[in-house]
């Protein structure tokens, strides 16, 4: 049963590793529609609840480098944003108000999904492998040479290429289930075969204009648990045949980049879709246990979420931790019972 889950029924924390620092919030503009304070509420939620444990969270040693951010994006704009000096068209296209403080934000938080990728890859020693979620990341809408809607660098993206440059990996899948098109993590990619980017969203959202992923699924407003859930799980005969299972057999990445978005949940202030708490969270455990029963490393990101009350917000946010450690409870449990 999912309602347990979801409801918040105390389970012993499952170790998977989690991806957190305090770098991640910054202080904004009273008022400013971006709900900065989420990031710090998730990793309280889990502590608090007891779904993790102090040990189970690990931070990124330092934020990401002009090198590791010009895999992607142009030495230019990574200097430009870097001291300050982008003009007032590209801050407004942001939609945040620069600030140091903002600049080792946004590095910070492309750091810690490349940490998830490296936990994912190469998990250490005690906790549940090809597995780990960062309370963080999904900038999907950042460009090579600007960003917008929020999107600054694009995590995503970097942490594909850099793992790609490093031949750590040789195929990539980036699973963006976030409500809005992943225009920036499209283009980033239009024309390298080892990066596969797949984008289920929103028709009638931002942006408004939306280059080709290499598998783009756009959905109409106010989908709901059922219908969410059997296109990912089975497809359609037009835009996703097979659904997820189907995807992994025709991509076989060594590495699957999930972006969360908790934007899908019918109370977001910024989509479109009609999914509620138990449906958000039986999307990320259909994700997970498909992807880990392929034996596939998955890292996962929070994507977007926007409510004006940050602990709700953080709660459904939370529901992709959930079940990621609800996942590694029951394989081990299914590994005990296999060897009783």
């Amino acid at each position: 049963m999912i309602s347990d889950h979801v409801c918040g029924s105390y389970h012993p924390p499952a170790m998977v590793p989690l991806v957190y620092h305090p770098n991640y919030v910054t202080p904004l503009p009273p008022g400013h529609r971006f709900p900065m304070p989420k990031f710090g509420m998730i990793r309280d939620h889990l502590l608090n609840t007891q779904l993790a444990t102090p040990d189970q969270f690990f931070a990124p040693a330092a934020p990401a480098t002009d090198d590791l951010l010009a895999t992607v994006h142009d030495p230019d704009y990574i200097h430009a944003f870097r001291h300050g000096t982008l003009d007032k068209n590209a801050i407004r296209k942001l939609g945040l108000p620069w600030s140091p403080g903002l600049v080792t934000r946004t590095t910070t938080a492309v750091a810690g999904t490349r940490l998830t990728a490296d936990l994912a890859l190469d998990t250490p020693p005690g906790y549940h492998p090809g597995l780990a979620v960062n309370c963080a990341g999904g900038t999907h809408h950042a460009h090579r040479t600007f960003g917008s809607g929020f999107c600054i660098f694009n995590d995503l993206a970097v942490t594909a290429q850099s793992l790609l440059n490093e031949q750590r990996v040789d195929q990539v899948l980036i699973l963006d289930l976030d409500v809005h098109h992943g225009d920036g993590t499209a283009t980033l990619f239009a024309d390298n075969p080892r990066v596969f980017t797949c984008s289920l969203h929103c028709a009638d959202n931002f942006p408004l204009k939306k280059p080709p992923s290499d598998l783009d699924v756009p959905l109409p407003r106010g989908m709901t648990d059922e219908q969410y859930l059997h296109l990912l799980q089975h497809g359609n005969d037009t835009t996703f045949r097979g659904g997820l299972p189907w995807l992994l057999e025709q991509v076989e990445p060594d590495l699957v980049l999930y972006d969360a978005g908790a934007d899908v949940h019918r109370d977001d202030k910024l989509g479109y879709f009609d999914l509620t708490d138990a449906g958000v969270y039986q999307r990320d455990r259909y994700v997970i246990d498909t992807c880990r029963a392929h034996h596939i490393p998955t890292a996962c990101v929070i994507g977007g979420g926007y409510a004006d009350d940050h602990q709700h917000l953080a709660r459904r946010h939370a529901l992709l931790h959930r079940a990621a450690l609800d996942h590694a409870r029951d394989a081990q449990s299914c590994q005990s019972l296999t060897s009783a």
